[in-house]
């Protein structure tokens, strides 16, 4: 039988307040009338929200992932990697559905379809899970999934969602922050994030959210989940430190909720303070959350990171990667709509076409 520890002496669990986790710093109002203007915004949303042209994908088979050499990785989509550690295979986030939303008839649809589908996947020995938003996760994907998988990794309160829709309780295992678990020769730290939770009107932040520090013989990996910037990324990188490959949201963000969801500039500096070698950048290019032109994750993360002289690594839908010699991979999110001229602020353009990139 595994079994959950704490991680180190003396980090800061999760709190709970009727009910509702916390996080460390309390979130700050929008405000009525802000709300309201907010969301006359989404309804009348640019067009640049979303790709005009097609977004490349690699079709992927069965084959293809039980062949790939150890320490092998595949972005499916959005915050969705397929990880191959001590030769079996972990699954973030796992997202398939056309929309990220309770209903099957609106809410943001897909940019593209997934590399491939959850039948034509290998055995999966576990999926990671960070929270329980709809984009993150996927019912119709969890239950798809549940006859491939052994293990699945929540922060507390998550499970439940999972063992309510069917899931055998003895596959699920509920962390707390800094709570580590060992599974077939892979540590699992579930560290603090600074998000909230909820799939409905009634339920906000009844279950909790978090990162995850991964550690393996060959390779150490952190996973962000969904996060504002805060001072617990020094933590993290101060006790678990360094990281081979971190994955880092990088998208959905906008000044009003910056609390919640990191600007690429932030992205870069979370990278730096938990001590990651090469950064990739996830949460884009697959779905249409927030105001920002699709493409401009990706300008804004390159600029920020050359700047700070960070490793980057834009692997397209579908392609392999390694994780721990990530190569940069193609701009491909540039030819999607032959774009010229890159959708981001003036200052941050003229620092990209300065260094000829």
């Amino acid at each position: 039988m595994d079994k959950i520890n704490q991680t180190n002496n003396g980090p800061r669990p999760s709190k709970r307040i009727d009910a509702k986790y916390q996080n460390f710093y309390t979130k700050p109002s929008i405000g009525g009338w802000a709300t309201l203007k907010l969301l006359w915004q989404f309804f009348r949303k640019p067009a640049y929200t979303v790709p005009q042209g097609q977004i490349p994908v690699t079709p992927l088979t069965k084959e293809q992932i039980e062949q790939a050499p150890e320490l092998s990785a595949f972005r499916l989509g959005h915050s969705t990697i397929l990880l191959k550690i001590q030769q079996k295979l972990w699954l973030t986030d796992p997202v398939f559905s056309k929309r990220a939303s309770p209903f099957a008839w609106m809410g943001p649809k897909r940019f593209h379809q997934p590399p491939i589908s959850i039948d034509a996947l290998p055995a999966i020995e576990g999926v990671i899970l960070s929270h329980n938003h709809y984009d993150h996760l996927d019912k119709e994907a969890v239950l798809a999934l549940n006859k491939k998988v052994k293990y699945f990794l929540t922060p507390i309160g998550v499970g439940d969602h999972l063992e309510k829709w069917g899931i055998e309780k003895e596959k699920i295992r509920q962390l707390d922050w800094w709570e580590s678990i060992h599974l077939s020769g892979v540590a699992f730290h579930a560290t603090p994030a600074q998000h909230f939770s909820g799939r409905g009107l009634f339920d906000g932040d009844q279950t909790l959210w978090c990162s995850w520090s991964i550690f393996a013989e060959n390779t150490s990996i952190f996973f962000s989940g969904d996060t504002g910037y805060f001072d617990g990324f020094k933590e993290i990188g101060n006790r678990l430190g360094p990281f081979d490959l971190t994955m880092i949201e990088t998208g959905a963000y906008d000044d009003r909720w910056a609390f919640v969801h990191m600007k690429p500039e932030q992205t870069v500096q979370a990278h730096l303070d938990v001590k990651g070698k090469t950064l990739l950048p996830i949460h884009n290019g697959t779905f249409d959350l927030a105001l920002h032109p699709w493409q401009e994750p990706f300008e804004r993360v390159l600029v920020a990171a050359s700047e700070k002289g960070v490793a980057l690594s834009f692997p397209s839908m579908g392609e392999q990667f390694s994780i721990t010699k990530p190569n940069m991979g193609s701009f491909w999110w540039r030819i999607v709509d032959q774009i010229k001229e890159t959708k981001v602020p003036c200052r941050l353009r003229h620092a990209l076409c300065k260094r000829g990139n």
